[in-house]
């Protein structure tokens, strides 16, 4: 007799997979390493990167990435000025990053079909390696985060991430040394930040509005989390970089705004300080996630393990989606099963 899938199950697993599956993606930089290697071969005048959803937040992840430690200009692209509007743009000398956990959206198969015609040399990072994305591009980048059953991206989310570092830390000749233990990081940060997830779900479960925030790398993450809490939970979640939200979006802060700040240890959350003084002077009841949580004025704080500041977006992830997960199952949701959601959302 089938039994019923408790709710939420399927996400829960999944996010607690996740050490298992960053360690995985390490123990394979050198496979990873091949394809920076003919990137190398190739050097680009520019990268472009091309995503949509949560790989759209990994893709903002790998600019920072590119332009910090490559020193490249990068862009992010919309797809529709190919797609929609049949822009042809000379992309030689190019890199062309598309990001798609599934490989399998029309809009981004197309887009990279014509930068690869049009001279760029085309990159897939994806979660399915037999995907049309992987025929269509050049090279190709399997993130082997394994099938993931529920709706929202969790693993496959922190496994784009990990890919896109030991691919660009690789094509500037490095051998992944930091992210060395990030597996046990990743474990030390899920079970550290249980109590600290449970209080922030206690504490938020009847908000109706969320506003996430932070700069520098963590500013993907802030965009993903915002995400994770409208599709699981149905919140009217926004995303803000910490200095666009000091021009204008402060106004509407409140004493019945719930702040979401990521801050971890690095130029960008030194820059939230500032930030948050100001949010908390509108009276919002602000939570800190991050390495540098205990730096920053907080309602509540919830600590994430201490790494450099690039990889810091893998780990600060991590209680973000166990927050989204809580919140939904004690709203009466199941995360698993969000209304009016596929698993393959196909655009063009």
């Amino acid at each position: 007799m089938m039994t019923e899938q408790r709710p939420g199950a399927h996400m829960a697993a999944e996010i607690a997979q996740q050490p298992d599956v960053l360690a995985g993606l390490v123990q394979r930089q050198a496979e990873i390493a091949e394809v920076a290697e003919k990137i190398a071969q190739r050097p680009p005048r520019f990268a472009l990167l091309a995503a949509r959803g949560s790989s759209d937040h990994a893709a903002l992840y790998a600019k920072y990435l590119i332009e910090v430690l490559l020193g490249l200009p990068a862009g992010l692209v919309s797809p529709s000025t190919a797609t929609l509007y049949g822009a042809r743009p000379d992309l030689r000398d190019v890199l062309f990053v598309t990001v798609s956990q599934s490989g399998g959206s029309p809009d981004l198969i197309e887009v990279t079909e014509t930068a690869r015609r049009q001279g760029a040399l085309t990159v897939s990072v994806t979660n399915t390696p037999d995907s049309p994305l992987r025929a269509a591009s050049e090279l190709g980048i399997d993130i082997g985060a394994g099938v993931e059953k529920a709706v929202a991206a969790t693993k496959t989310y922190s496994a784009t991430l990990m890919a896109l570092y030991l691919l660009i830390d690789a094509v500037r000749g490095g051998k992944a040394a930091d992210a060395d233990k990030i597996g046990e990081l990743a474990q030390q940060t899920l079970d550290g930040a249980a109590e600290g997830v449970q209080r922030a779900v206690d504490r938020y479960r009847f908000v109706d509005r969320v506003l996430t925030t932070g700069r520098g790398y963590s500013y993907a993450s802030a965009l993903e989390g915002a995400l994770k809490l409208a599709e699981t939970s149905y919140l009217a979640a926004r995303a803000y970089s910490g200095a666009d939200l000091l021009h204008g979006p402060v106004a509407a802060v409140d004493g019945e705004t719930a702040v979401l700040a990521v801050t971890s240890a690095g130029h960008g959350g030194r820059a939230m300080h500032e930030v948050l003084e100001a949010v908390g002077k509108r009276g919002a009841d602000v939570l800190a996630v991050g390495s540098a949580a205990a730096e920053v004025p907080a309602a509540l704080r919830i600590d994430v393990a201490p790494t450099v500041e690039e990889l810091a977006p893998i780990l600060e992830i991590l209680p973000l989606q166990r927050i989204a997960l809580g919140l939904s199952l004690a709203r009466g949701g199941d995360p698993d099963s969000p209304r009016g959601l596929l698993k393959v959302t196909k655009t063009r």
